[in-house]
């Protein structure tokens, strides 16, 4: 039974494809959502200015890749992607003709924002739900955003003496990565970093590295890391082997925790 279903499901695939998901896309969807905003540009619009900046009423579609693909509530398991297809679209399906803001993925920060969405029922085929899956599925590597190679942080040799500090005073380093338009980064800075016990276990423990990711890319091989979601905190030993990520915001003590369980 598992055999015939994965031939079905392989003979279901030569017929859906981003592009056609993208055609779905773009003659039922695109009215409201667009296709592709920049990350700092939401953050910015979001963060900063309430909204006025862009005033969407609905999320891009890479901010619903992101959603599905990186966020807390993501959608299936990516190692299984012909499972994680028919997740996806199950929850489109679901989703889109019984619109429930209970139900929502996407983040609760920005879900004030948008419109009140209408029941698509009777509006999408079955084919069209198929093919849609496929389009958000493939869309990270079908939809690039055009990217300046970015110079690196540090140098090699920089690299090295990091390291070499890192060795001689026995600590961990933390890569911090942040941006100029990152609100939380800048809550963070203010009534975290400095305050308490955290700084104590910075000072102590650890060897604190910030980086502006929209000038350059992260130092210690640590971009394939990177979720391009600020703030981000890398650990990194004395060696230079990557140990963990903690992406988001954190409060006093939670950050606090994080320090302790990796000192």
């Amino acid at each position: 039974m598992k055999v015939l279903f994965l031939i079905l499901l392989s003979i279901s695939t030569l017929f859906s494809s981003f592009e056609d998901g993208r055609e779905v896309f773009v003659q039922k969807c695109a009215t409201c959502h667009k296709e592709y905003i920049s990350l700092n540009l939401i953050k910015e619009n979001f963060f900063e200015k309430n909204n006025s900046l862009l005033n969407l009423k609905a999320p891009s579609a890479n901010m619903i890749v992101w959603a599905m693909m990186d966020s807390s509530k993501k959608i299936g398991d990516p190692n299984e992607p012909d499972f994680q297809q028919i997740q996806i679209e199950k929850f489109l399906k679901d989703y889109l003709e019984n619109p429930d803001r209970f139900n929502s993925i996407c983040d609760e920060n920005v879900l004030g924002y948008y419109d009140n969405k209408d029941s698509m029922k009777g509006k999408l085929s079955e084919d069209d739900y198929t093919n849609l899956s496929y389009y958000f599925l493939e869309y990270k590597d079908n939809f690039k955003e055009e990217i300046t190679q970015k110079k690196p942080f540090l140098s090699p040799e920089d690299e090295e003496k990091y390291l070499k500090i890192a060795n001689k005073e026995n600590k961990k380093i933390i890569v911090y990565a942040t941006s100029k338009t990152c609100f939380f980064c800048k809550r963070m800075d203010k009534e975290v970093f400095p305050k308490g016990e955290v700084k104590t276990l910075l000072d102590k423990n650890y060897i604190f590295i910030e980086v502006d990711m929209d000038n350059v890319s992260l130092p210690f091989n640590l971009q394939k890391e990177y979720k391009k979601i600020t703030p981000s905190f890398f650990f990194v030993d004395k060696n230079a082997t990557f140990s963990k990520q903690y992406v988001g915001s954190w409060t006093l003590e939670d950050f606090t925790k994080i320090l302790q369980e990796n000192k």
